[in-house]
């Protein structure tokens, strides 16, 4: 099979297999399905995202074991020497989100409110952006963008993998066009170290940063809200403040996005130069 068809089917049993899994956690969490207007508290966000997890490692197995024929560990967990780089994906996410808020503060673009501390919510909210940053980069960078590229060209694989997981949000809350084109590039940022690295600790690091400090600041997080420490009022919604699809639908995000790029490219070249050098 080739690798087009092999994304395909891969796509179609994700989506029939994790839907499955999702529908009973959301049936053990006790979610009203038949309700349109019913909204999740945060331990059936949580029940529901362990059952997403179980459910995309279960799929992805199969097709590594019986499609691929690799060991699971080979779409980038591999530990060794790759703690700076974890470590830098949280701290490059806290100071893109921590930037982007005191800016606007600073602009007027938003006004603080209110702190509003509850540690079972933020323990809950770590949990809960940990598996969507460990779901959506497995998922994206580990199967769909490894296995992309051994077909083609790295950076061909890296935008065609950046649109699917921009595609993958479609359906969110108060999404639109220029928010799917900045998950886009969300999506390159996130792809960039893993098309040089292999590895998946540095995508997972700041996928989980970006969600959880975008969210702890009273951002929402891709259009949905979900618990924050600080609580701002937007005064007039705007491509400045990212309005209620939050940081992720604004011009800010596109900027601290493209300099991401910019920077991790540049390092991972001279890192290339260096080698070709020694």
């Amino acid at each position: 099979m080739n690798t087009i068809g092999r994304i395909f089917l891969f796509i179609i049993s994700y989506f029939i297999i994790v839907g499955i899994f999702q529908y009973v956690g959301g049936l053990i969490a006790g979610v009203d399905f038949t309700d349109l207007k019913f909204k999740e508290t945060s331990i059936q966000q949580l029940i529901i995202s362990c059952f997403d997890l179980v459910g995309t490692f279960f799929v992805i197995w199969l097709f590594m074991k019986f499609v691929e024929k690799k060991d699971f560990i080979k779409l980038g967990f591999q530990t060794e020497n790759r703690f700076k780089e974890f470590i830098f994906g949280i701290i490059l996410g806290l100071i893109i989100m921590v930037t982007g808020y005191l800016f606007l503060i600073y602009s007027k673009e938003i006004f603080f409110l209110k702190v509003n501390f509850n540690f079972r919510e933020l323990i809950m909210s770590i949990i809960l952006f940990t598996i969507v940053a460990i779901v959506e980069e497995t998922l994206l960078r580990g199967y769909i963008l490894r296995t992309l590229m051994s077909s083609f060209n790295k950076y061909i694989a890296l935008i065609v993998s950046s649109i699917l997981f921009s595609l993958m949000h479609s359906f969110n809350p108060n999404v639109d066009l220029f928010s799917l084109f900045n998950l886009f590039l969300a999506g390159i940022v996130l792809g960039l170290s893993y098309i040089h690295t292999k590895n998946l600790w540095f995508p997972i690091a700041m996928h989980l940063s970006w969600n959880l400090f975008q969210t702890l600041l009273g951002f929402n997080v891709s259009g949905q809200d979900t618990y924050s420490i600080i609580e701002f009022k937007i005064k007039e919604i705007n491509l400045i403040n990212g309005g209620n699809f939050g940081f992720e639908g604004s011009y800010l995000s596109i900027i601290a996005e493209i300099i991401a790029i910019i920077g991790i490219g540049i390092y991972y070249n001279r890192k290339i130069t260096n080698h070709k050098t020694v």
